[in-house]
């Protein structure tokens, strides 16, 4: 029988941490000498004396784990992930900016990949960013074909949201030229009508099938099928990669029913040492509330948050909706998922049975299509802390931005977009860019600000999130926008931290170093909030501990 591996009530022996500096994220104690754990939750906090007059007082006989000079900051909260997604990526080549900084770079990697593979295997990359390359384009279907021509070739977009595949591909399933674009979606061509091989969103359709995540089931296509052995693989890599980070939460932004099958798998063998918070995609709505998963549901580790939505695409790929168009290209407007109406009453639905929302929007058209909705449904049924989130939340108009601070709405950011590729936001829609995810202005406005990855589209890399959030200065060393659309080094720690449990509904379960709550936390080399600015991301991860037992060890 099928059974959720409960860690509530696991054993671990008490323990006092002490380090150079504990930052607790905790308005009333913001720095602390020590902290008194306890079966997996923390005690007390304060100066060591405090910490062993409370273990005396409580019966304990506590062990030591000293960090000098060591930075102790609670686990780090990626609040909208893909982790399914990434692990995917983690099994094909990359081809992102650290390994090819070229279109004939990435042919060569992948057709590295192919020689090693049976034949017949597709061969798969990701991480490419067309702005990033020496062409400063996509790649083209005759540039795969010298990969291979005998199977099928793709390589996803660091978006997500689309890639480029082979001659190879198109044959297979029968794209031409004169196949019409599917609703969602599109085959690109050039000038004379040929296929580029570039496609988008529902043009990935043909790569995932008919059980992929459609524009008809109110999302784009991103996740390939796997067998489901080969699905907890990936994610067995990918929960390694998240604990290395520094992450002990995250929210997991896309979850259909295969998302949901590999997570209760991975529950049912106790191998969850990262805790997901899962939004489900919006076209099952209506089976989440017939079901009653309106209300916390779950255990400390795999739990139900809420609902996913998405306003328009993506601005890497230049698919999120400015119907006026693109400065780069005035042909292109990108796309709405749904019209006013139609998502008005999806968010009202959510909402009317206690779910959150959570909305993909980036242009301001979409965002305040958004505000508009969950307004209306917030006068329906008011509820001062329903915390509806905005994902991504790109470019927003200063209008919606004190709208949402009335409304009490979050944006989740994710500043590696821009610290990855920012430059291609101007080149995309002009100056408007270099405002991509204003955190200054949701400050200045009283809004506060969640961090968050988006893996694959990024790294789940929370210091370099900070370091990106502190600087606005991207990978090539260009400042995005003014100095006021900055935050503080200790603002953007609290919104991987603390804004990011409260974004997930779980506030009172960690985010913070308070006692009660989860012993969470991440030894870091260095104090983030007395770095310098350009050198957080540096600043190493030496362990993660989760439950108040340490889950990954640098040295190790």
């Amino acid at each position: 029988m099928r059974h959720l591996a409960t860690y509530d009530d696991r054993d671990s022996a008490p323990t006092i941490i002490t380090a150079g500096t504990i930052l607790t994220v905790d308005d009333n104690s913001p720095t602390v000498e020590a902290m008194l754990i306890e079966r997996g939750k923390i005690v007390a906090i304060g100066s060591l004396d405090e910490v062993e007059t409370a273990a005396r007082n409580s019966g304990l006989t506590p062990m030591r784990e000293d960090f000098p000079g060591a930075t102790v900051v609670p686990g780090f909260v990626d609040a909208h992930a893909h982790p399914l997604m990434y692990g995917q990526m983690l099994t094909w080549v990359d081809v992102g900016p650290g390994r090819a900084g070229s279109i004939p770079e990435i042919v060569e990697l992948m057709r590295e990949k192919a020689t090693k593979l049976p034949a017949g295997v597709p061969v798969r990359g990701y991480g490419y960013e067309q702005r990033n390359l020496a062409e400063r384009r996509h790649p083209t279907k005759e540039e795969l074909d010298e990969i291979a021509t005998d199977r099928e070739v793709y390589i996803m977009n660091a978006s997500g949201h689309g890639g480029v595949v082979n001659s190879f591909t198109f044959d297979k399933y029968g794209v031409t030229r004169d196949t019409a674009n599917p609703e969602g979606g599109e085959y690109f061509r050039d000038a004379s009508g040929e296929l580029t091989g570039e496609l988008s969103d529902a043009a990935c359709n043909m790569l995932t099938g008919l059980h992929g995540v459609k524009i008809g089931h109110h999302g784009p296509n991103f996740h390939l099928s796997d067998e489901p052995a080969e699905h907890q693989r990936q994610l067995d890599l990918v929960q390694k990669e998240f604990l290395a980070g520094g992450v002990t939460a995250l929210g997991d932004a896309q979850v259909s029913k295969r998302e949901l099958a590999a997570y209760l798998e991975m529950a049912d063998r106790g191998a969850l040492q990262v805790r997901v918070s899962m939004y489900f995609l919006s076209h099952l709505l209506e089976q989440v509330i017939e079901l009653g998963l309106t209300g916390p549901f779950g255990n400390a580790f795999l739990s139900i948050a809420g609902i996913k939505l998405y306003a328009d695409g993506t601005l890497g790929g230049w698919t999120a909706y400015f119907p006026e168009g693109y400065v780069g290209d005035p042909c292109r407007t990108g796309q709405l998922y749904h019209q006013p109406g139609e998502y008005t009453e999806l968010v009202r639905t959510a909402h009317a049975a206690g779910l959150q929302t959570a909305t993909h929007a980036q242009s301001p058209t979409a965002i305040t299509m958004v505000v508009d909705a969950i307004e209306q449904a917030l006068k329906d049924r008011p509820d001062a802390d329903a915390r509806h989130r905005i994902e991504h939340c790109g470019l927003p108009d200063p209008v919606d931005i004190k709208r949402m601070a009335e409304l009490g709405i979050r944006p989740v950011n994710q500043t590696q977009h821009y610290y990855n590729w920012g430059e291609g936001v101007e080149q995309a829609i002009g100056t408007p860019g270099e405002r991509f995810n204003p955190l200054g202005e949701f400050r200045d406005a009283g809004v506060p600000a969640t961090l968050s990855s988006d893996a694959p589209v990024a790294e789940p890399l929370p210091l370099e999130a900070i370091q990106a959030a502190v600087t606005r200065v991207t990978r090539r060393g260009h400042k995005l926008g003014p100095d006021d659309l900055c935050i503080s080094a200790e603002a953007a720690l609290r919104a991987h931290t603390l804004e990011g449990a409260v974004s997930l509904g779980r506030d009172n379960e960690f985010g913070s170093l308070t006692p009660g709550k989860r012993a969470d936390f991440v030894v870091l080399g260095d104090n983030p909030l007395e770095a310098s600015p350009e050198s957080i991301a540096a600043i190493p991860v030496v362990e993660t501990w989760v439950d108040g037992s340490a889950r990954f060890q640098a040295n190790a």
